[in-house]
C-alpha cells in the first residue's frame, strides 16, 4: 500500500497533507521507544518492590495498609479513562468530530484526576499510620514504585489540558492528530503499569 490516503500511522485518520506520511510514522516510532525505555525505568522499581516485601522492618507491611476495595475502584477509574480516551481517538477517526474528541478528552481528564485524589488520600492515610518511606525497604520500594506512576498521571493529566489548548487554536490539523496519538499511546501505557501495579503490588501484598 503505497498510496498515502491507504496508509495510517496508529489509526487510520486519513492521509497527511501537512506532514509527510514517512515523518509522521518515524515520530510514532520515536515515542514507542521512549515508552519502552519507560517501560524499562518500571521494571526496575517492580525488581526492587520484589526483593524488598520481607523487609518491614517492624514497620507496618502491606496486609496491614493496603485498601484493596481502594485500590480496585481506582483501577475501575483508570480504566474507564483508558475506554474514554478511546472513543476520543475514534471521534476522531470517523469524520475528526471535534465535539466528540474534546468531550471525551474532559471525561479522561476528570476521570485521570479523580484516580490521582483518590491515590493522594491512600497515601496520606498511609502515612498517618505511621508508613512512611524510612521506616522500611519495602515502604521505600513501594513509595518509589507508585507515586512514580502517580506522577506519570500528573504528567498525561497536563498533556491533556495541553491537547486542548492545541484543539481549540488549530483543529484537527495533522501535527494535532499526531499528538493526540502519542498521548493515547501513553496514556494506555499506564493503564498496563497500573494493572501490573494492582496485580503485583495491592493483590499480592493483601493475601501475604
Amino acid at each position: 500500500m503505497t498510496d498515502p490516503q491507504l496508509r495510517h500511522v496508529g489509526l487510520k485518520v486519513g492521509g497527511f497533507e501537512a506532514i509527510d506520511v514517512e515523518e509522521a510514522e518515524t515520530g510514532i516510532f520515536g515515542f514507542w521507544v521512549f515508552l519502552m525505555s519507560d517501560a524499562i525505568l518500571f521494571a526496575l522499581l517492580f525488581a526492587v518492590y520484589g526483593t524488598q516485601l520481607a523487609a518491614t522492618a517492624g514497620a507496618p507491611g502491606p496486609a496491614a495498609e493496603f485498601k484493596i476495595d481502594s485500590a480496585f475502584w481506582e483501577t475501575m477509574v483508570l480504566l474507564l479513562s483508558s475506554f474514554t480516551y478511546g472513543m476520543s481517538s475514534f471521534a476522531m477517526k470517523y469524520g475528526g468530530q471535534l465535539r466528540w474528541v474534546v468531550g471525551m478528552l474532559l471525561v479522561t481528564l476528570v476521570l485521570g484526576l479523580t484516580f490521582l485524589g483518590m491515590e493522594a488520600n491512600d497515601f496520606a492515610v498511609m502515612i498517618h499510620d505511621g508508613a512512611t518511606p524510612d521506616r522500611s525497604g519495602f515502604l521505600s520500594a513501594f513509595f518509589a514504585l507508585v507515586p512514580t506512576h502517580g506522577l506519570h498521571v500528573v504528567a498525561g493529566c497536563s498533556w491533556i489540558v495541553v491537547m486542548l489548548v492545541q484543539v481549540a487554536a488549530f483543529g484537527l490539523d495533522d501535527r494535532v492528530k499526531i499528538n493526540l496519538l502519542r498521548l493515547g499511546l501513553f496514556w494506555h501505557f499506564l493503564d498496563v503499569i497500573w494493572i501490573a501495579i494492582f496485580s503485583v503490588v495491592y493483590l499480592q501484598g493483601v493475601m501475604r
